[in-house]
């Protein structure tokens, strides 16, 4: 017996992907067998308890296979998986999913979300160019009042200094060496991010905390000094509003810093410290452990971050329900949505009720969730997360795009993998959320990508990767790759974001050396200007904004994509082949290491294209 079935075509099934509460979707199966046996499509949910056996009519035979298939809807939210039956009379046979394809007793289930039929995300993020900034390396407008800034702390004499990397005289890396990048900074800036085609600011942490990171929350209701003011901060939402850009915030909630107000580790703040005295206020607000050597729950053993308790009633009120909570406070003073550090783990109760609240406040804001992985069937801390069956977050940090298309770059990953990547995230995920996913190849967390595309032998101490920078034939290489991967990170669905100075060449390791200063004085135009075109494309063409994504083929390091709406058509070819030739009717509406020859389309290693058929 052989079987065919293909669920991301519309052929085998309609809708692709996801489907929401109630509606119909249709499935189809073919098989070449003798007879025609009883085939029944098996639902079960993600513990592998079999909820439904639909039985598919026999439809039609052609070309010596028999099609069979049936109409279902799923009434709950939920994550949900599904395989075929088939009884011949004689014995049951299993057709499974192996490698994207229908196997017979081989392989796994078809995976299926279920989401909540009135669910969708904000239509200004879709398809949006992102810019992230880290605050401090940015840009330095003036000076700020550094009087309330927590010490000790250092400021760099020059711009162009490396970060501190190094531990003190206990051992310790403080992270407290400071650039002045600003608020104000950011503001005169508006302009250059403006011209370079960006919709949406993402800024990490920019409250009061001791280090230059801000991951350590001080107060998470002031701006830390050393960034600016209040007001500084509606300023730059409201020239940023006026420009056309929406501004996204860090919300870091799964912990505090040691010397917040609320832990107040050392006594510093004249409050009456969680740390230290039982009868705080804030004492439910974290997790305190006798049998922990330090007393509390720590972010992965770093006892300067204490773990919060997300689901303490007085935390809740604090940060997402009260009338002048975190949450409200920031949105009403113009902050667009927030990003939230280490989605995975805070509780799903503590996301969804704060999905809830932004959406209350500001019904067009975007929750956006740090998940390194699939979320749509993650499990974190033994416990499935229900991030889109819940609508807990509009979307997500897109680590599985970013690693495929580096990994096909590098020639690490065939262009079947890379297709199979692409695929299976838009299959499971929701298409309101696929069109708002961050779409990264360098971030804060990561070496910046010109490193990971040029760097033929990287130095193995930190002492010398601090001062590393690629010669001049590593940087030509790393930028002809860097150009295809961002052609891809463009073209793919969601949002593409640029990690401030990628598109000026800056170059780095890992953290603190992919967080150094915006290099003002030495920006490779020729990559901006590249950058520029690829956010026009994206701005210019509905179709890489909202449009559905189908892959045509993708074999021997080539692969070929659709992306398409009602009113547009797209198909994008992209190669790490040292040559690939084509027949090409259309004009393309880009291309690169590539070059068009009558009727015919011959790319380069690293070529690319885009052509529109409609």
């Amino acid at each position: 017996m052989e079987a065919f079935f293909q669920s991301r075509q519309q052929k085998y099934k309609s809708p692709f992907g996801c489907i929401r509460q109630e509606e119909p979707c249709r499935v189809a199966v073919e098989l070449k067998a003798e007879g025609k046996p009883a085939v029944y499509l098996i639902i079960e949910d993600d513990m592998g308890n079999r909820l439904r056996g639909i039985p598919m009519p026999y439809a039609e035979t052609q070309d010596q296979k028999h099609s069979y298939e049936c109409i279902f809807s799923i009434s709950e939210c939920g994550l949900y998986y599904y395989y075929f039956q088939v009884d011949d009379g004689t014995e049951k046979l299993l057709i499974l999913k192996n490698r994207g394809q229908a196997a017979v007793n081989s392989g796994g289930k078809w995976q299926l979300t279920c989401f909540a039929k009135e669910y969708d995300t904000p239509k200004s993020f879709c398809g949006k160019v992102m810019y992230q900034i880290f605050p401090d390396r940015f840009y330095r407008s003036g000076q700020c009042d550094a009087s309330d800034k927590l010490r000790p702390f250092s400021l760099h004499e020059k711009w162009s200094e490396t970060p501190e990397y190094r531990p003190d005289a206990k051992g310790i890396i403080q992270n407290n060496d400071f650039f002045g990048g600003n608020l104000n900074g950011i503001i005169e800036k508006l302009p250059y991010l403006k011209n370079l085609g960006v919709e949406v600011l993402y800024l990490n942490p920019i409250f009061k905390a001791y280090s230059n990171h801000r991951y350590d929350t001080c107060d998470y209701k002031k701006i830390d000094p050393l960034l600016g003011t209040e007001q500084d901060f509606q300023r730059l939402a409201g020239q940023a509003h006026q420009m056309g850009m929406k501004l996204l915030l860090d919300g870091v909630f799964s912990h505090t810093g040691e010397r917040s107000i609320y832990f107040d580790k050392y006594e510093e703040h004249g409050n009456l410290s969680a740390c230290n005295h039982p009868d705080s206020p804030y004492r439910n607000w974290f997790q305190f452990d006798t049998k922990n050597p330090n007393g509390y729950h720590s972010w992965w053993g770093i006892n300067t971050l204490p773990c919060t308790n997300e689901m303490d009633p007085g935390f809740l009120d604090y940060v997402i329900d009260s009338e002048d909570s975190v949450i409200a406070h920031w949105l009403r003073l113009g902050a667009d949505g927030f990003r939230l550090d280490v989605a995975d783990e805070l509780p799903d109760e503590f996301i969804k009720r704060l999905h809830q609240r932004v959406k209350e406040i500001k019904p067009d804001a975007l929750v956006l969730g740090e998940v390194w992985e699939d979320a749509s069937y993650k499990i974190s801390y033994s416990v499935r997360r229900r991030y889109f069956v819940d609508q807990e977050l509009d979307a997500t940090m897109n680590y599985p795009y970013k690693d495929a298309v580096i990994g096909f770059v590098q020639g690490t990953k065939s262009a079947e993998e890379l297709a199979e990547t692409v695929m299976s995230i838009a299959e499971n995920y929701p298409k309101p959320v696929l069109d708002c996913v961050m779409n990264s190849l360098s971030t804060h967390d990561t070496m910046r990508i010109l490193t990971v595309l040029g760097v033929e032998n990287a130095p193995q101490r930190r002492s010398e990767r601090a001062g590393y920078r690629m010669s001049e034939r590593e940087y030509r290489s790393a930028t002809e790759k860097l150009k295809l991967a961002a052609f891809l990170q463009f073209v793919l669905p969601g949002c593409p974001c640029i990690y401030y100075g990628d598109e000026a060449g800056m170059e780095g390791f890992e953290d603190p050396f992919n967080r150094g200063c915006f290099p003002w004085e030495q920006i490779d135009g020729s990559l901006f200007t590249f950058y520029q075109s690829l956010a026009k494309l994206k701005q210019e063409y509905s179709a890489l904004q909202i449009g559905s994504i189908r892959l045509l083929f993708a074999e021997n390091g080539v692969c070929c994509f659709e992306r398409e709406t009602e009113e547009e058509h797209l198909v994008f070819l992209v190669s790490v082949r040292d040559s690939y030739d084509c027949f090409l009717e259309h004009q393309p509406v880009t291309l690169g290491n590539a070059e068009r020859q009558e009727s015919r389309l011959v790319l380069e290693k690293y070529g690319y294209v885009l052509f529109r058929t409609d």
